[in-house]
């Protein structure tokens, strides 16, 4: 038996979820996880993530009590004091994002928590790319 296997690097697809699926999670869990898509090692967001951005917008206008945690997330290559930065930075860019929207900073905290919390196994692409998300947390 001869096998053949082709690799290529993984494309991480980017789900639309709606601000009502994200109120849902926030309200079962407290929590809901997201994956955006960012450029390689850098916390600009790309243009398919922007709707999902949009989405977080329309929930916190449609309440405006809510408060959330924005925690950034990454897989562990690297090392993990770059991962720590890398995610602190792409949860400011979520910020950011929103408070262009007409969100008020007092309403969202970015932190980044890097390899620190993985969700999956980091042996494999597929583990890898749940762990690299950006998570809203219901804020007290």
């Amino acid at each position: 038996w001869l096998l053949t296997m082709e690799e290529k690097a993984f494309e991480q697809t980017v789900a639309l979820t709606k601000a009502e699926a994200m109120a849902e999670g926030l309200q079962k869990a407290g929590e809901i996880a997201l994956y955006l898509a960012f450029d390689t090692d850098s916390a600009v967001i790309k243009e398919e993530s922007k709707p999902v951005v949009a989405e977080i917008a329309k929930l916190l206008n449609t309440d405006p009590s809510l408060r959330l945690k924005v925690e950034g997330h990454t897989d562990n290559q690297g090392s993990a004091t770059h991962n720590k930065k890398l995610s602190e930075s792409r949860a400011q860019a979520v910020v950011q994002a929103l408070t262009a929207q007409g969100i008020e900073a007092k309403r969202l905290q970015a932190v980044g928590y890097g390899q620190d919390k993985p969700i999956d196994d980091n042996a494999n692409e597929a583990g890898r790319s749940k762990n690299r998300r950006v998570m809203l947390v219901k804020a007290i």
